[in-house]
Order: C-alpha cells, then structure tokens, then sequence
C-alpha cells in the first residue's frame, strides 16, 4: 500500500506533511529537512484522517495533535520540545481544537469529569498552567546560552 498525505501545512519556503502511515515530515521541495514518526497514531490517521493534527503553536513551533498525545517540534530542525501526554480515560480531539490569540485550546473528552478538565491550553513552551518554567525553544547558538550561569558548573580550584 502507498502512503499517501493527509493533510499539508505551507510554511515559508517548505511543506509539512502528515502521512496516512504515521509519519511528519518537512521538506523544502527538494529534500526531506527532518521525519519523525508518531506512535500508534496510523490506524487513527487512516480512518479519521488528519483534520487538525498539524498545527502551528507560534516561535517556530509546530504541535501535532493526535488522540494519545499532543507532541511539538521545533520546525527548523525537527527537535522535540515537549510531549502532553492526554488523561487517563480521555482522548484529545485535534478537529475541535480552536486559537485563542497564543494559545491552542485542544477539546479533550473524559467518560467522567466537569467540562473544564475536559479542555486543555497549551502554547509554544507546552501547557499552560499558573507558575510554568518550561524550557527553551530557541535553537542552540541563537544567542540563548545553554547554561547561564557557566561558573557554577566549574569545579573550584584545588
């Protein structure tokens, strides 16, 4: 069986596509930039197909929203930033997902809970929740130095 696309997202100069097989990939028109592969998602993808799985989280960050799981990855190079995984007895509907200004509300139906459990925040740094220290998005060597405070990590002199 060929693969074939689901769903395909323009960016500046490139193309990300879901395939019916499960796979994300980035190409220049040219050449594949990066894959990666998303876990147990083919047989959702081949039957409910791909409407709202890729979308675009804003600071070069693109979530892929599956039932399982919402994953993003940094879209220059393919890096996974962070993974959501859903609740137990829950299951993220990428279709009934909606922007509101930076941050994507992901519908996350429950068999049990109030409503508001049932829906989920996130932006470019992962979920929003009070007090977050998320980690950085930049790429290495864009100027954010991956350890500030270098002294601490020296040992002190003998």
């Amino acid at each position: 069986m060929g693969r074939r696309p689901l769903d395909v997202l323009a960016a500046r100069g490139h193309a990300i596509t879901v395939w019916d097989d499960g796979l994300v990939t980035d190409t220049d028109g040219r050449s594949v930039r990066w894959h990666r592969a998303l876990p147990a998602a083919t047989g959702w993808l081949r039957r409910q197909g791909a409407t709202g799985v890729l979308r675009p989280l804003g600071r070069g960050i693109l979530a892929v929203v599956t039932p399982a799981r919402i994953t993003a990855y940094r879209t220059a190079d393919g890096d996974l930033r962070w993974v959501l995984p859903a609740r137990a007895g829950c299951a993220f509907r990428p279709e009934r997902a909606v922007r509101h200004g930076v941050a994507l509300l992901v519908a996350q139906p429950c068999a049990h809970g109030a409503w508001t459990a049932q829906l989920v925040a996130v932006d470019d740094l992962g979920g929003i929740a009070p007090h977050r220290t998320p980690l950085g998005n930049d790429r290495p060597g864009t100027g954010r130095l991956e350890h500030p405070h270098t002294e601490k990590a020296l040992a002190s002199p003998r």
